[in-house]
């Protein structure tokens, strides 16, 4: 029961995070199943079953709160539910043993992302330009379902990071549009992890401990997206997600023990100065009022 418990904290913890950030609910939650001891595809077929649930309430507040353009989630989202479809069935098609340095890999990187793109100085985005085209979108959606699919995340980094570089979008329908379209691209990818996998396999008590706290957290993330400073909590994030998937992709690629410890010293050195460096650049806004991821 404690376990349970502290998975439920852990969904509600990881959904502010994503309904914040417009990332990493599902790279905080695999994680979290990887590091006690869930295999790859299993461990990304829950979070993907439990973000039905949560990406639906999530996309709801966002529109509700006027945060969605329609036409991005429209040329995102079939796309991206048709590359995570596929994503799903060629992670179960794997071994534990193949896919477990892959996943920690591309969770790894995940985390350096999230890590780099809240600690670095942020200028002001300017949107304008006409609309995003098709073209871009599409092939986008696709790229990021299929990641967000073998790596238990990636929908939202990759997503939202491509939106917010073109320009074309303010950054709170960025988040918006985001979350909204990953309802579909999790349908995907949980149609091709049931295709593929006995749901049997599927820990219940986990899956549903992450839902009821990540739609707890949901409709509350969307109102308070300009209420956190997000600048900390990407940096906090990103440093645990990238310490927690040291030691699997270290010893994926082949690096000594020794080396390893190196490693999580330097990382954590690293993580404690992302986070005040990012303390120090909300207190020297002024305000704790962040700008939106």
């Amino acid at each position: 029961m404690q376990k349970l418990l502290t998975f439920g904290l852990f969904g509600l913890l990881a959904q502010f995070v994503d309904g914040t950030l417009g990332m990493a609910y599902g790279v905080t939650s695999t994680t979290l199943l990887l590091s006690v001891g869930t295999a790859p595809a299993i461990a990304s077929a829950t979070v993907h079953l439990a973000e039905i649930g949560t990406t639906l309430a999530s996309g709801t507040a966002h529109w509700r709160f006027g945060n969605v353009d329609w036409r991005t989630v429209g040329l995102m989202a079939v796309p991206g539910a048709m590359g995570a479809f596929a994503g799903a069935v060629l992670l179960s098609s794997l071994s534990a043993e193949v896919a477990e340095p892959w996943v920690a890999a591309i969770l790894f990187f995940l985390g350096l992302y999230i890590l780099a793109r809240f600690t670095r100085q942020r200028r002001p985005v300017k949107t304008g330009h006409g609309p995003l085209r098709a073209r871009f979108l599409a092939p986008l959606g696709v790229v990021a379902g299929t990641v967000d699919a073998m790596g238990g995340g990636g929908w939202g980094p990759i997503g939202t990071s491509s939106l917010l570089s073109s320009g074309r979008l303010e950054p709170r329908k960025v988040v918006g549009s985001i979350d909204t379209s990953e309802f579909l691209v999790t349908l995907g990818a949980s149609a091709g992890f049931l295709v593929s996998l006995s749901f049997a396999e599927v820990n219940t008590g986990y899956l549903v401990a992450l839902l009821v706290g990540g739609l707890i957290a949901a409709p509350v993330a969307a109102w308070l997206v300009r209420k956190l400073p997000t600048r900390v909590l990407g940096a906090a994030v990103g440093g645990a997600i990238v310490v927690t998937n040291t030691k699997t992709f270290g010893e994926s690629i082949g690096v000594a023990t020794e080396y390893l410890v190196v490693a999580y010293i330097v990382l954590t050195v690293i993580w404690i100065g992302s986070i005040a460096s990012a303390v120090t650049a909300v207190r020297r806004d002024g305000r704790a009022i962040p700008e939106p991821a």
